[in-house]
C-alpha cells in the first residue's frame, strides 16, 4: 500500500464528535486515500457540544479544510450551522456530512440512514411492508427512520428517552410519508421484523441493553449503530437467540462510498474499502 504523505496541499476532513475513542472512520478513509493517491486526511477532533458552533466557524476559515464527518452529539445542531442542506438532511432532521463549496459556503447532507438500509438490504432483508422499531430519535435514529420509510416499510415504531424528540420525528415522517403507520413511546421489540439500536447504549461496558432481549423473537433482524466493538452486548444476545444482525461498522462501510462522492472523490465500493481498512477494537 502506498505510504500516505501529509504536505502543504493536503485537504483536511475533520471528524467531529465527542468522545472520539470509538471513532472508526479514519481507519477506513485514510488507508483508502493512501491507496488511491488522494492527498486528503481524516482527522478526529473531539469537540464538546458547548464548543461546537465556535469550532465550526474556526474550521471554515482554514483554507485547506475540505469538510467534515459529523457524529454524536452534533448531528442535529449542525442543521442551523451550515449555509444549505440537502432534502435528505432536512427530512432526517440531522446532518452528518459537511462540504465547503468553492464559494466558501457550507453544504450539509445526511448518509447514516442510507448506509444502514443498504447494509440491511445487502444482507437479504426486503424492507417493503415490514414492521420496524427504531430506538433513539437523535441524528442517526432520525436518518435511519427516514431511509426505512423511503425503502417502503409499512410501520415504524419510534422510541426515545426524550418523548418530544420521538414525536417530532414521527411528525416529520408523516409529512413526507402520509401512508406510513407510526407509533411513539414503546420500546418493546416483540412482533417486529427489524429492531434497531440507534442510541449510544453499548459504547460503555456498564451500559444496560437498549431492549429486553427476551422479547426479541428468533429470526428478527437486529441492527446496531454503536461501533465500540464488532459485536456489542446487544448483538451477542441477539445472535444467541438466532437473530441475523448488522454491526455498526457495516453501516459505516455502506455509507462511505456516498460520502466520498459528496466530497468529490467517488468510485469506492464497500468491498474495496474493507480490503484496505485497518479497523481495530
Amino acid at each position: 500500500m502506498q505510504q500516505q504523505t501529509i504536505n502543504g496541499s493536503t485537504r483536511l476532513i475533520a471528524h467531529l464528535g465527542y468522545p472520539t475513542e470509538a471513532f472508526k472512520a479514519p481507519m477506513i478513509y485514510n488507508p483508502w486515500f493512501a491507496q488511491q493517491g488522494i492527498n486528503a486526511l481524516v482527522v478526529p477532533m473531539g469537540v464538546r457540544a458547548e464548543d461546537y458552533p465556535a469550532t465550526l466557524q474556526v474550521l471554515r476559515r482554514m483554507t485547506n479544510w475540505h469538510g467534515a464527518l459529523v457524529t454524536m452529539p452534533h448531528k442535529v445542531s449542525t442543521l442551523a450551522l451550515v449555509d444549505a442542506l440537502t432534502p435528505t438532511a432536512r427530512i432526517a432532521g440531522a446532518c452528518n456530512a459537511i462540504v465547503r463549496r468553492p464559494d466558501g459556503t457550507l453544504l450539509g447532507d445526511q448518509f447514516d440512514g442510507a448506509g444502514f438500509v443498504r447494509g440491511v438490504q445487502r444482507k437479504g432483508l426486503a424492507l417493503a411492508g415490514r414492521r420496524a422499531l427504531v430506538s433513539g430519535s437523535g441524528g442517526v435514529g432520525s436518518a435511519i427512520a427516514a431511509s426505512l420509510a423511503a425503502a417502503g416499510v409499512a410501520e415504524l415504531a419510534l422510541f426515545d428517552v426524550d418523548g418530544h424528540r420521538a414525536q417530532a420525528l414521527a411528525d416529520r415522517l408523516r409529512q413526507h410519508y402520509p401512508a406510513l403507520r407510526t407509533a411513539v413511546g414503546r420500546n418493546d421489540p416483540a412482533g417486529f421484523d427489524l429492531v434497531v439500536n440507534a442510541t449510544p447504549l453499548g459504547m460503555r461496558e456498564d451500559d444496560p441493553l437498549p431492549f429486553d432481549v427476551d422479547r426479541i423473537a428468533p429470526g428478527t433482524f437486529v441492527g446496531e449503530v454503536v461501533m465500540a466493538q464488532a459485536h456489542t452486548p446487544l448483538l451477542q444476545a441477539a445472535m444467541a437467540r438466532g437473530c441475523p444482525v448488522q454491526q455498526g461498522t457495516d453501516m459505516l462501510f455502506e455509507m462511505i462510498p456516498a460520502y466520498l462522492e459528496f466530497f468529490g472523490w467517488g468510485g469506492a465500493t464497500p468491498e474495496a474499502l474493507r480490503a484496505v481498512a485497518r479497523i481495530v477494537y
